[in-house]
């Protein structure tokens, strides 16, 4: 018996080295990216308020119940605001218009919104489109992909890549090219939005004209040092995900493997992961206490060190994907002012070198 144990062991190592072959990549954590100078302002009581009650909202629910009760209250964010764009539905494929009024809708945004792959909607992320739309005078496409565990964490990155396909050719009144093109998206969505632009590259499309990602997951084998050095400072991730940290990482490995059907080393699921030569222009804003702070922090290292243009600026003591809460947290008007000087910097750098558009 007690071989046969040591061999079930041997077995599952191997297999684990095998599958799970893992780059080190602990190099990428040596350099020091600044942070903005300042505190947390005083609206951010509120937030961290309004984020207790988003953990309440299913305290005690087990199972489907709590991810019903997690939509619905994300869905709800939006309920309240004061928004400037027409929100249009889009069948096929699935998801909204958001129009800003004066925007030209051949300026285009693929938005991808976060929620742990399982939550979150076009609707919850409207204060977010809504922004975005105002000031980039930009057609916002907010997609309703496709979320687990209803269906496959692939179907959600085929419709990632579908929409942008679509947005290319077609506009919120009609088919026609679109000038300029942007693909965004928050936490999951930056995932989905990083492992997009690296498939557009490998498949000759069209490239975006700039990529921009608030607080993206980058790496789903959990070896950068914030996923468990910030788990105490990070009041949403914290309290959802900290439990992870006492969980050997290659029995995670296995577990998001038979969940999500693709290995957490895959590009797909990893961006971090992949080749990340020759990319657009790419905006990532983080905050120094979550836990996806080296998530961000690797993903511009190793793509800088490769040649793409990728910038990461840092807020400290922001919550997970603050930018959700604008208007009210100012630290948000502060991050979407940084994404308009950003876009101007690219369409500015576009005009000065239109042979390096494709």
């Amino acid at each position: 018996m007690l071989w046969i144990i040591l061999a079930i062991i041997v077995f599952i190592v191997a297999a684990t080295l095998l599958l799970f072959r893992l780059e080190d990549l602990s190099h990428l954590d040596q350099d020091d990216y600044p942070v903005r100078d300042g505190k947390p302002s005083d609206a951010n009581r509120e937030v961290l308020g309004r984020i207790r009650e988003l953990g309440q909202s299913s305290k005690g629910l087990r199972g489907k119940a709590r991810l019903m009760a997690l939509r619905k209250h994300m869905d709800e964010l939006s309920q309240g605001l004061e928004l400037a764009s027409e929100f249009r539905h889009c069948e096929s494929p699935r998801g909204e218009w958001v129009i800003a009024p004066g925007c030209d809708t051949r300026r285009r945004i693929l938005y991808i919104h976060g929620g742990a792959w399982a939550a979150g909607s076009p609707r919850s992320h409207r204060a977010i489109t809504d922004r975005l739309s105002q000031i980039t005078r930009a057609a916002v496409f907010a997609l309703d992909y496709r979320l687990m565990p209803e269906n496959r964490f692939m179907d959600g990155v085929r419709d990632c890549r579908e929409a942008y396909t679509w947005l290319l050719k077609h506009g919120p009144e009609s088919p026609e090219s679109a000038g300029f093109m942007v693909v965004a998206g928050d936490s999951a969505g930056g995932s989905h939005t990083l492992g997009l632009i690296a498939w557009i590259r490998d498949n000759g499309l069209r490239q975006a004209d700039a990529a921009i990602t608030f607080s993206p997951s980058t790496d789903l084998t959990l070896t950068a040092p914030s996923n468990r050095n910030n788990i105490e400072t990070d009041p949403l991730l914290g309290p959802a995900f900290g439990g992870l940290s006492k969980i050997p990482l290659p029995v995670i490995w296995w577990a998001t493997l038979a969940a999500f059907r693709v290995s957490p080393a895959s590009p797909v699921a990893s961006p971090l992961r992949g080749d990340l030569r020759d990319l657009p222009p790419t905006l990532i804003q983080a905050s120094d206490t979550e836990m996806l702070l080296d998530n961000a922090r690797r993903y511009a290292s190793k793509a800088q060190a490769a040649g793409s243009p990728v910038t990461l600026h840092t807020w400290p003591g922001m919550v997970h994907v603050w930018q959700i809460f604008v208007p009210l947290l100012p630290e948000a008007e502060e991050a979407f002012q940084d994404i308009k000087s950003f876009l101007e910097q690219v369409e500015s750098g576009s005009r000065m070198h239109p042979e390096g558009q494709t």
